[in-house]
């Protein structure tokens, strides 16, 4: 399985929502709090092309977007398949 990294807040449903589905599909995942590390958010904003939203998430090196994009790829049936590629 791929890794997968997470760039959160502690505030943030979103946030919550994405890891909850990761948990549910029992994947592993690096989470960054980017709540009070403005070094890890400049880091986070630079490697997803200037977004500045949480979640932010990689599988292995590619950027899939926020929890709305994890759960369309949930969806349409391809997440599973870009975690074992």
């Amino acid at each position: 399985m791929k890794p997968v990294t997470i760039y959160t807040t502690r505030t943030c449903g979103f946030c919550r929502m994405a890891k909850a589905l990761l948990s549910k599909k029992a994947v592993p995942f690096e989470e960054i709090d980017v709540t009070f590390d403005e070094a890890s958010r400049t880091e986070m904003t630079a490697k997803a092309g200037g977004r500045t939203t949480v979640p932010q998430i990689w599988i292995g090196e590619q950027h899939i977007g926020g929890c709305d994009d994890l759960y369309e790829l949930e969806y349409a049936g391809k997440l599973d398949a870009l975690l074992e590629a």
